[in-house]
């Protein structure tokens, strides 16, 4: 009975959280992980119910539990990882930042944008000597690239133009550090700091370790907390799918 109800109310949770991360329109398909764990949670509860485990062959039931161990052995390993940067905040003194772009509104940067830049913005004031780059194509959903929007804002919050550099091309993560990069001369002495939001920092910072010989630090920005379950469990993927890469 107890496993029952624990499965029903997961599905029935999953199925509302992934209307949650729908209606908030940002532009992925991430909800889509939550169909999948209701749907999920939901065979559970009807092999339970039905007591239909017993006629399985032990061999399957098997396999299946050491699917689902290896899994969350992954998933738990990856949670670890992303954790180790989750509240870094950087190094004094970079000679440049770079802010990993997000999506743009019609009204201005996203919630998840803003405190990014936002973030930026702060480190930039105790910082007068540092450059920031700001990252990010256009997508089809949008009216402005990411990185000139960003510039906007940064203006907005009174960093001078001269202190910002655009870079406008990039569709993801990689690109968004790769073509950065390709617009100042860095070396081992260069100073790097790579501002995202807490969750996405370990990848941000492990792709641009792996594209320069800069010193790498990270500074994190804040992430609404109702958001967080989705954008972890999100930043899995795009962690082994770097690994796969």
């Amino acid at each position: 009975m107890a496993k029952r109800i624990t499965y029903a109310a997961l599905a029935v949770l999953s199925l509302l959280y992934s209307a949650t991360v729908f209606l908030v329109g940002s532009g992925t398909f991430s909800f889509i992980i939550w169909i999948f764990a209701a749907v999920f949670f939901g065979f559970l509860w009807f092999m339970e119910k039905k007591n239909l485990w017993e006629k399985v062959p032990q061999i399957i039931r098997k396999i299946f539990r050491a699917i689902i161990a290896v899994g969350l052995t992954v998933f738990i390993i990856c949670q670890g990882c992303i954790l180790t940067q989750f509240f870094s905040k950087g190094d004094e003194g970079a000679d440049y930042i770079i802010v990993l772009g997000a999506q743009m509104r019609d009204w201005g940067p996203s919630v998840v944008y803003k405190f990014r830049l936002d973030a930026a913005a702060e480190y930039l004031n105790s910082n007068p000597e540092t450059v920031v780059i700001v990252t990010g194509g256009q997508g089809a959903n949008e009216s402005i690239s990411e990185g000139e929007g960003g510039k906007a804002y940064l203006m907005e919050q009174g960093i001078p133009e001269d202190r910002i550099l655009v870079e406008r091309e990039s569709l993801d993560t990689k690109q968004n550090i790769n073509n950065a990069l390709d617009l100042i001369d860095d070396d081992s002495s260069t100073k790097i700091g790579i501002v995202t939001n807490n969750f996405h920092l370990f990848r941000g910072t492990l792709l641009a370790k792996r594209a320069t010989d800069a010193e790498i630090t990270g500074i994190a920005a804040f992430t609404e907390y109702q958001f967080l379950p989705n954008n972890m469990v999100r930043e899995t993927f795009g962690i082994l799918k770097d690994i796969i890469k």
